[in-house]
């Protein structure tokens, strides 16, 4: 058997080097979002809510002792929304998922077929020469299940067998919303009564939070982080004014 092409001698003693990441299948990142998104929303949700929260509060002149209540309010109100959001977003986006898979089984099961043809013409589409794409199709219509998943990849771009789940997306968001709303109140639950030091905290935190997610993109950590950090504290800005203006208005 001759080595593959890219393989290259490799000297005495030297250990063997890896196939190049061209044609290594881990080498990607996870972006199917079931785990990564529920837990940077919740986070960069609970760290803009609270945020501005507690600047719209603070703008209104309330006390440090009703800012804290505030923003502990805040944090559980949003930490269960969250989680109970996400939780049925996921499941019903599972059961579409679901019944879009049954679908395709009834297809597969009453017209074999018919589907084998449209699974060799998407392939031809894609420039598979038409005789290898439906060779290819009938023989993978042998064995039902491999046909399913192939024709819901390819039909519908979903893998039924990867599915999210609810729970996890539920947990995740519930923890990760608590622990990103937490943040600006550390410095009140720490004896601070200056709003400016929770605001500038929440701002680092908006920015950890923006730079980890560059783990996951193309973007630089600065520029990510940057981003967050402009966004939230735009948010807090704006209710900090509307904060002032009632508290001036009640007052």
């Amino acid at each position: 058997m001759s080595e593959p092409t890219w393989a290259e001698p490799t000297p005495a003693g030297a250990t063997p080097a890896g196939p190049p990441a061209a044609l290594d299948p881990h080498h990607h990142a996870d972006v199917s979002g079931g785990r990564l998104r529920p837990a940077v929303f919740g986070a960069m949700d609970g760290l803009v809510t609270n945020i501005a929260l507690i600047a719209g509060v603070g703008g209104g002149g309330i006390g440090s002792r009703t800012i804290v209540l505030t923003g502990f309010a805040g944090l559980v109100a949003g930490a269960v929304s969250m989680g109970l959001g996400e939780y049925t977003s996921v499941r019903t986006q599972n059961e579409q998922v679901a019944a879009e898979v049954a679908k395709e089984r009834r297809e597969l099961e009453h017209n074999p077929d018919v589907e084998a043809a449209e699974l060799a013409a998407l392939w031809v589409g894609r420039g598979l020469p038409a005789a290898l794409a439906r060779q290819v199709a009938d023989t993978l219509a042998r064995n039902p299940e491999e046909a399913l998943k192939v024709h819901a990849q390819e039909e519908l771009g979903i893998n039924p067998h990867d599915v999210p789940s609810p729970w996890a997306a539920a947990v995740l968001s519930f923890v990760f919303f608590s622990l990103g709303a937490l943040v600006p109140l550390l410095p009140y639950v720490a004896g601070s009564t200056e709003l400016w030091l929770s605001i500038v905290v929440g701002g680092v935190g908006l920015f950890v939070a923006g730079a980890l997610t560059a783990r996951f993109t193309n973007r630089t950590w600065w520029s990510s982080g940057l981003r967050q950090l402009i966004l939230g504290l735009l948010a807090a800005g704006l209710t900090y004014l509307i904060g002032r203006l009632i508290g001036v208005g009640i007052g």
